[in-house]
C-alpha cells in the first residue's frame, strides 16, 4: 500500500532523537503509544538497534504502520499493537520506557487521563515516559501559532486541545512518575520527560541539581 505521511513527523524526529538519546541507551523495550503514520518508529528503531521497538495505535492506522515496517525491514521494529488507552486491561503488561508524540492535544482529557494512569502501571521502576507535543503553562499559550492550532483542534472536536503542563504533569505525579525534563522542541513544542519512582520514592538514578541534567 501507499505508506502514509507526516511532514510535521520528518521535521521533529532528529530534534526528538537528541532527547531520546539521553534516555534509551540502557533500554530494552519501549512502548510507542500512538504510532501514528509509523514513521517515528522505523526512524527511532534503526538509531536504536539495542532495543525492541513495540509500536501500538487504533487499528485504523496499523496497515499505515505495517507499510512502514516493511519497506524499513527492522528486526528491532515490532508490529503495531491494537491499543485504546481507555481500553484494560492493557495489551502489554511492562515496558523500560513510554514514548508518545501528538497524542495528548487529540485525545479527550479522560482518554489522557488513562493513557498516564496506565503508563504509571506498566512502566517499570526507573523506567522513563517522553511525551513530545505542544502544552501550555500557567493556562497560557506559548504563541500565536499555538493559539490558532488550538482553536483548529477544538472546532475539530470539541473533546481535544492543547493540554496544561501543570495538569498533566499532576496527572503524573498521582501514577508515581516524577519530571525530569522539561525540553524546549522546534515549532514551539515540548518533549517532557518522567521517570517511573521505585516504591521508596527514588527514581534510581542519580540526578543532577538542574532540571533536564539528569544523567543516564
Amino acid at each position: 500500500m501507499h505508506k502514509p505521511f507526516s511532514q510535521a513527523c520528518e521535521n521533529n524526529k532528529q530534534p526528538i532523537l537528541t532527547v531520546l538519546q539521553l534516555h534509551l541507551a540502557g533500554v530494552h523495550r519501549v512502548l510507542e503509544i500512538g504510532s501514528g503514520t509509523g514513521q517515528h518508529a522505523v526512524y527511532f528503531g534503526a538509531n536504536f538497534p539495542h532495543l525492541v521497538w513495540q509500536t501500538s495505535d487504533l487499528t485504523d492506522n496499523h496497515a499505515g504502520i505495517n507499510a512502514w515496517i516493511d519497506e524499513a525491514g527492522l528486526e528491532n521494529v515490532r508490529r503495531p499493537l491494537a491499543f485504546d488507552v481507555r481500553s484494560q486491561p492493557w495489551p502489554i503488561d511492562s515496558t523500560d520506557a513510554v514514548f508518545s508524540a501528538n497524542t495528548a492535544h487529540i485525545m479527550s482529557w479522560p482518554a489522557v487521563s488513562a493513557m498516564v494512569a496506565g503508563i504509571g502501571e506498566v512502566l517499570v521502576a526507573g523506567g522513563v515516559f517522553c511525551l513530545y507535543g505542544p502544552f501550555n503553562y500557567g493556562g497560557k499559550y506559548t504563541s500565536d501559532s499555538n493559539a490558532s492550532f488550538d482553536r483548529s483542534l477544538r472546532m475539530r472536536d470539541p473533546e481535544s486541545g492543547i493540554r496544561d503542563f501543570e495538569q498533566v504533569n499532576a496527572l503524573a505525579h498521582s501514577a508515581g512518575l516524577e519530571l525530569i525534563e522539561d525540553n524546549p522542541m522546534p515549532a514551539n513544542n515540548r518533549t517532557l520527560v518522567w521517570r517511573k519512582l521505585d516504591k521508596g520514592g527514588s527514581t534510581l538514578r542519580p540526578l543532577n541539581g538542574n532540571l533536564g541534567d539528569s544523567i543516564v
